[in-house]
């Protein structure tokens, strides 16, 4: 249930055009659901502001269409990670009111319901091509909870001149999120640019001694610029959820 449900439904109580023991009933069903063995919780969106999100990875697609048929039906944004595209495409298929965006891996209905949550602008940076699908988790997760996104991609060390062409993005933008795999240096040369938080997300990119994403992780974590947090391997979803946080309007869900 979200703030604006709960704000709603008060109103409606205090005016007198719903009674108390109607707004319970009301409420009975927003806390928790068994969906064929599995708890959804309602009211995840009440207490963190961030909503129940399917990981669909290890679910089949079936157990994905059962847990999102619920959510739809109570309105609220929905969200499955790590979606497949043969597996996205069944669940559409059941769920014509899904979306499947295979660049993020992810599914996505109701996003129209979050809307100018943010204080600013989320840049989301991208060291090289190969890391696009966890960029556009991380974007993707963010645009959906009601934020405004940006992206620039294949912006790495490699070549630094393409950063520098970005500048004006990162002057603009209140919170950033850097991806980068191979020796993951990124997040520090941002974060050694600008006054703006900046969270560093590794990916499992690289050659054999990068030990899929850990050498990045290392390099992150070990980074001599002020201001970076590091979320873990490839979790643009976490990266996207922490650049909401920092970036959530006060007034939200009024």
């Amino acid at each position: 249930m979200t703030p604006k449900q709960v704000k709603k439904l008060l109103i409606e109580v205090r005016a007198g055009r719903l009674s108390v023991d109607s707004a319970i009933d009301e409420l009975k069903g927003w806390s928790s659901e068994m969906i064929g063995g599995i708890y959804l919780d309602h009211n995840r969106r009440l207490r963190t502001k961030v909503p129940e999100v399917i990981y669909g990875e290890n679910k089949t697609a079936e157990q994905i269409v059962d847990i999102a048929r619920c959510m739809l039906l109570r309105g609220g944004v929905v969200m499955a990670t790590r979606v497949a595209l043969e597996k996205g495409a069944t669940v559409c298929q059941a769920l014509p009111e899904l979306a499947y965006y295979a660049s993020a891996r992810m599914l996505v209905g109701n996003d129209g319901m979050e809307k100018d949550n943010g204080r600013g602008l989320i840049a989301v940076l991208a060291a090289g091509a190969s890391d696009i699908p966890v960029a556009e988790e991380a974007c993707l997760t963010a645009a959906c909870l009601g934020h405004r996104v940006e992206r620039a991609y294949d912006v790495g060390v490699a070549g630094i001149h393409r950063l520098f062409a970005c500048k004006k993005l990162l002057d603009d933008a209140a919170v950033l999120i850097v991806v980068a795999g191979m020796e993951g240096a990124l997040p520090s040369v941002v974060a050694g640019l600008i006054d703006k938080p900046v969270i560093a997300v590794p990916t499992s990119v690289g050659y054999g001694t990068g030990l899929g994403g850990v050498a990045a992780l290392m390099g992150m974590l070990n980074g001599c610029a002020p201001g970076v947090a590091v979320v873990n391997i490839d979790n643009g979803f976490g990266a996207g959820c922490m650049a909401v946080a920092i970036n959530r309007n006060e007034r939200e869900g009024d």
